[in-house]
C-alpha cells in the first residue's frame, strides 16, 4: 500500500489510541507507539487531508538546527539529527529504508544591536553545554569567511555547521507512515467534529460522516488546528495559525560559497536551496492569527520588505528572479513559543502534541517517541519532556523558547 493511501472507513468502532493529525507529528507517534515492543494494542490516524495540500508538513522548508535558547529543545534536536542520519537503523536495519543525510550548510544568526548579540552570547552557552558546535564569530570573521554579507551594522554572528541544515523530511514520513501500516495502523481520511467526554477520560470521537469511535486514549496532532480540536474537549490551548511566507528564487551572481541559512534582524531568513538557487521566508510586521485553510500570498511583503532586507545584507541579491512561492502556517504556541505535549491533567487520556511554533518537523523524531512513552510505559524513559506538559499553562509559568524565527 503506498504510504500516503487513507482509507474511507475503519474496521473497528474502536481503538486503544486515536490521533487526530496524519502529517508530519500524528505520522511519528503512530510509528513510535506501534514499534514499541510493550504496545499490542490498536491505532487509528484521522486527517481530514490525505493530500496534505492544506497542513503545515506540506509547506516546510525542511530545515534542523540545535540553536535554540534551552537545553531541552537543543537535546531534541540533537535525537532528531540522529535520527535523520540514521534512519535505516533506527528502523531496524530494514534495508528498504534509505540513508538520509543532513546537507550541513548551518544557520548563521546576526545580531545589530549590543542586545542581539548579548541573546547570541547566551544561547551559545547553552548550546555549548549540551556539545553542540556553535561559534560566534565577529563581524571581521564574517566578512572574511562570508564576504558576500554587508557587515557594517552587525554586532556579532553565531553559526553551528554540525547537524544544522536540510534534510529530506519527506523520506522520513514516508517512513513512519508505511511501517506503521504494516504494523496495522489505520490511516483514515475524515474529519473529526465532535469528541466525547466523561469527566476525567475521552471517551470517543464523531466524525463529520456521523460516525462514532471509541478510544481509549486520544492525541492531539493537529498542527495549526491544534486549538479547535482542544475545543472540542473542553480545553483551552493558546495555539494559533500564523502564516509564513517562503520564496525561491536564482541570482544573476551566485555566491562564492554555499548560503548558510542566515536569520537576519530584519526578520527574513534566507539560504542555499539549490546549487545556484536560494530560499527565502518572513512574516508579516504585524503576524496576526489567520484562518488554517488560508494560503493566499501578500504580494507587497516581497515589495516591501522582503527583497529589500536580502539585498541590504547579500548586495548580490540586488537582481534576483522569484522562481516560486508559497504561504504555510506555524502553530504558534503564543505563551512561550515552546511545545505542549503529554496528557491533560484533567482529561487524562487526552494528549497534547501540539504548539512547535515553526519547529515541529524538526523535533518530531523526539516528540514522537516522547509521546510513545508516556503513552505505553506512563513515564518518559529517555528525554524528559514534563517541562513541556499543560501544567505550565494552568500555572501560568512559561518556559520560554527565545529563538523563533
Amino acid at each position: 500500500m503506498p504510504p500516503n493511501s487513507y482509507v474511507s472507513s475503519p474496521s473497528r468502532d474502536t481503538y486503544d489510541v486515536v490521533i487526530i493529525g496524519g502529517a508530519m507529528m500524528g505520522a511519528a507517534a503512530a510509528w513510535f507507539i506501534s514499534h514499541d515492543p510493550d504496545f499490542d494494542g490498536r491505532i487509528l490516524v484521522i486527517d481530514r487531508d490525505p493530500s496534505y495540500e492544506k497542513c503545515s508538513t506540506g509547506h516546510t522548508n525542511s530545515c534542523i538546527r540545535q540553536q535554540f535558547s534551552s537545553a531541552l529543545n537543543v537535546r531534541i534536536s540533537q535525537f532528531g539529527a540522529d535520527f535523520i542520519q540514521n534512519l535505516r537503523q533506527h528502523m531496524g536495519d530494514d534495508p528498504r529504508v534509505p540513508q538520509l543525510k543532513i546537507q550541513n550548510y548551518g544557520y548563521m544568526y546576526l545580531a545589530d544591536t549590543a542586545a542581539g548579540a548579548d541573546a547570541l552570547r547566551a544561547a551559545c552557552a547553552v548550546q555549548l553545554a549540551e556539545g553542540a558546535e556553535t561559534r560566534l564569530m565577529t563581524p571581521q570573521e564574517l566578512a572574511a569567511e562570508y564576504p558576500f554579507y554587508a557587515t557594517a551594522d552587525l554586532h556579532l554572528g553565531s553559526i553551528n555547521l554540525k547537524d544544522e541544515g536540510y534534510w529530506d523530511y519527506m523520506a522520513v514520513f514516508d517512513w513512519w507512515r508505511r511501517p506503521a501500516r504494516e504494523r496495522g495502523v489505520e490511516f483514515l481520511a475524515g474529519e473529526v467534529t465532535a469528541i466525547e467526554r466523561d469527566g476525567a477520560c475521552v471517551t470517543g470521537v464523531t466524525l463529520a460522516t456521523g460516525m462514532r469511535i471509541g478510544c481509549g486514549h486520544l492525541i492531539n496532532a493537529s498542527g495549526p488546528r491544534a486549538a479547535r480540536t482542544a475545543a472540542m474537549a473542553g480545553i483551552d490551548i493558546p495555539v494559533e495559525p500564523r502564516k509564513r511566507y517562503t520564496w525561491t528564487f536564482s541570482a544573476a551572481q551566485p555566491l562564492c560559497r554555499e548560503l548558510p541559512l542566515t536569520v537576519d534582524p530584519s526578520g527574513v531568513h534566507i539560504r542555499q536551496d539549490g546549487k545556484d538557487t536560494y530560499m527565502a521566508g518572513a512574516h508579516s510586521h504585524i503576524d496576526p492569527a489567520v484562518d488554517p485553510d488560508d494560503f493566499d500570498m501578500d504580494q507587497d511583503i516581497w515589495m516591501e520588505h522582503v527583497w529589500p532586507a536580502i539585498a541590504a545584507r547579500i548586495p548580490q541579491f540586488e537582481s534576483i528572479k522569484v522562481l516560486r512561492e508559497w504561504a504555510g502556517h506555524y502553530a504558534m504556541n503564543t505563551f512561550d513559543h515552546n511545545a505542549i505535549c503529554g496528557p491533560h491533567p484533567e482529561a487524562v487520556n487526552f494528549l497534547f502534541l501540539n504548539g512547535f511554533s515553526g519547529h515541529g518537523l524538526q523535533q518530531s523524531p523526539a516528540m514522537g517517541r516522547g509521546i510513545a512513552e508516556w503513552l505505553v510505559h506512563g513515564r518518559y524513559r529517555t528525554l524528559d519532556l514534563t517541562p513541556f506538559h499543560y501544567e505550565r499553562i494552568a500555572a501560568g509559568q512559561p518556559h520560554v523558547e527565545n529563538a523563533i524565527i
